[in-house]
């Protein structure tokens, strides 16, 4: 059993007892968290397919923690001109379990 949702711009496929990292919502760690844009759930050989998202379906989720990602370097250059800037990015993730899927 898994679905698909959709949350912070982005498509998850999700399955029961997954772990996974999506954009940072507003909410305290053990908080429940329903996600209601699903768009594809399936069950065995049941498929169901939103156009765009499921009437009535939802996966329920907890809130482990907040966090931010490891950093990365954008460093822009350009030869022969003295032209160097290096910043530095830590982009803030949500980590939810996936509790169940109706």
């Amino acid at each position: 059993m898994f679905a698909v949702i959709e949350t912070g711009g982005k498509q998850y496929r999700v399955a029961p007892g997954q772990k996974i990292k999506i954009e940072k919502l507003k909410a305290a760690a053990g908080d429940q968290i329903i996600f209601d844009k699903v768009l594809l759930k399936t069950d065995g050989d049941r498929v169901e397919i939103g156009a765009p998202h499921l009437p009535g379906a939802s996966v329920e989720a907890k809130l482990l923690k907040q966090g931010r990602n490891k950093k990365i370097i954008v460093f822009k250059y350009h030869s022969k001109t003295r032209y160097r800037k290096k910043k530095g990015h830590r982009q803030p993730y949500t980590e939810v379990e996936i509790v169940a899927i109706k």
